[in-house]
């Protein structure tokens, strides 16, 4: 049975503006799920845009909480190479440390930024999968493709729930992110980009593909080849840009930026 035949077979949904019934069947049972979603004819992305906001701003405030505790602790991070520091700066950096451990720094910019990343990358990957299904040759529309986008995240949430709870039940901040540590060692802009790119390679990206090929099969009648294709580009190019902020940051490691802006 094709892709068409199912959603041809999928009953009509109820236009509701919040679908949290979708939510579990998506993770668990998505062909199905993912159908209904794609029968709903308007925008049904703001109910795992929601969960993921939620989730994301949660796992900053705890994080923070975590790092204000340490930082009262006098517990610092201190950058790499802060040995060779000349005394002032070794001072001007614990003083700019005391400056930023406030609330400013600690929930409010970290929250803000977690919420404006789940909504750029959500609207990233539904943009670039919309254009590269028009350019294979797909159907669909830019409204199917953000849902798609929205819902295949959901994974990400769940990554988001299990390391609130790891941190809560450890007092620690989540180490060892995704495949970092297979980045090969060195310096240069490329081993900086596949730093950023590795570390956000985990189960749950993994699950989230799986998703966003379902999803594409779904909706745009292409071929098995074309679907992978347009998925894993379209990841691929999100993780690059994900990673390019922290790898040019790298480039400017040996500069020392000792006052805070606030």
């Amino acid at each position: 049975m094709s892709a068409d035949d199912d959603l041809l077979l999928t009953p009509a949904e109820p236009n509701k503006t919040w679908r949290f019934d979708l939510v579990l069947p998506v993770l668990f049972r998505p062909r199905s799920a993912l159908a209904r979603v794609l029968s709903i004819h308007h925008p049904t992305w703001r109910t795992p845009l929601l969960l993921l906001i939620l989730t994301a701003a949660a796992f900053a405030v705890v994080a923070g909480s975590i790092k204000a505790a340490a930082a009262a602790a006098g517990q610092i991070t201190f950058p790499p190479g802060f040995e060779y520091y000349t005394p002032e700066q070794q001072a001007q950096f614990q003083q700019a440390a005391t400056a930023t451990n406030n609330t400013t720094f600690n929930y409010l910019l970290p929250a803000l930024g977690a919420v404006l990343g789940v909504i750029i990358v959500w609207f990233l990957i539904g943009w670039l999968l919309h254009l590269l299904l028009i350019l294979f040759g797909g159907r669909g529309t830019s409204q199917a493709a953000l849902n798609i986008a929205a819902w295949a995240a959901l994974p990400v949430m769940v990554r988001y729930l299990v390391q609130i709870a790891v941190m809560l039940t450890s007092d620690q901040l989540v180490a060892g992110q995704g495949l970092a540590g297979f980045a090969p060692a060195g310096e240069g802009f490329g081993v900086a980009i596949l730093g950023g790119i590795l570390a956000n390679i985990d189960i749950y990206l993994v699950w989230q593909i799986l998703l966003l090929y379902v999803g594409v099969r779904l909706s745009s009648q292409l071929s098995r080849a074309k679907s992978w294709v347009a998925v894993l580009l379209t990841i691929f190019i999100v993780l690059t840009l994900r990673a390019l902020p922290g790898a040019i940051l790298a480039q400017f490691g040996g500069l020392t930026v000792i006052q805070p802006f606030m």
